[in-house]
């Protein structure tokens, strides 16, 4: 893997991270049309360059983090996650990381699931509006279907956002709870993938991480605004036609 090639993966990774298209996905997908093979460094700067979009959202909400009113409905969202991915972190780096066909199938059925989720629920009124409002029972149900995502093409953000939206949780709402509880969760994600690794690649993979790292963390200060004031009024059925038309033609093009 070259500087250029990091480099857009980089910015793939920090624009999609929060977006309900799938960053892994994406990145798997990219990696693939640039000819990077998927050996267990490229495995690994996929998972750690998540955690460099996720510290996006610390430093722009960072004063919401200090409120801990938040912190309990964030811990029982993140424990899900946190148990299957412990227990499937080999499955998920040897098997599902970097398989194209489960990428594709995941980006299709995810996208179907939002437009009609959507469609179902045009006129719905969502009774949850602050993060404050959640209970724990509803957080915890939220971090189970996030747990969905370690099937990449899935998309964290996706699940947690559609998640807690079946819970009655506003879109707007929806999104910001899926930014925080990303921060946990890629930071475990990320901690796990160095110490099994041990970070024991060379001087220039190391660089590269560096590069991936940083370059994810300024695309995604971009993203997390942007999609903010979207979904504001906007509702999630573009996000759902855009995961279908990549899947699809992917699949056309690399995978018949």
């Amino acid at each position: 893997m070259d500087i250029a090639q990091t480099i857009i993966l980089s910015a793939v990774e920090g624009i999609t991270e929060f977006l309900p298209i799938s960053s892994t996905g994406h990145l798997i997908l990219v990696s693939q049309i640039l000819g990077v093979n998927q050996t267990e460094f490229v495995k690994s700067f996929e998972i750690i360059i998540q955690f460099g979009a996720i510290l996006a959202v610390v430093a722009l909400y960072w004063k919401r983090f200090l409120d801990t009113k938040i912190w309990p409905q964030i811990i029982s969202a993140f424990i899900p996650t946190a148990v299957i991915g412990f227990l499937f972190f080999k499955i998920i780096k040897n098997y599902l990381i970097g398989n194209s066909t489960i990428t594709v199938i995941a980006l299709v059925l995810g996208g179907v699931a939002f437009i009609v989720f959507e469609l179902w629920n045009r006129k719905r009124d969502f009774k949850i509006h602050s993060i404050e409002e959640l209970d724990i029972k509803k957080s915890f149900a939220i971090g189970l279907v996030q747990s969905i995502s370690i099937i990449p093409g899935v998309s964290r953000a996706g699940a947690t956002i559609l998640g807690s939206m079946i819970l009655g949780v506003d879109r707007k709402t929806a999104t910001q709870f899926s930014f925080f509880l990303a921060v946990p969760t890629m930071l475990a994600a990320t901690g796990f993938d160095v110490i099994k690794t041990q970070l024991s690649f060379s001087t220039q993979q190391l660089t590269m991480l560096a590069i991936g790292f940083l370059g994810s963390f300024v695309f995604a200060l971009f993203a997390v605004k942007l999609l903010i004031k979207y979904v504001s009024n906007h509702d999630f059925i573009p996000f759902g036609v855009y995961r279908i038309l990549v899947g699809v033609a992917f699949y056309v093009i690399f995978l018949r």
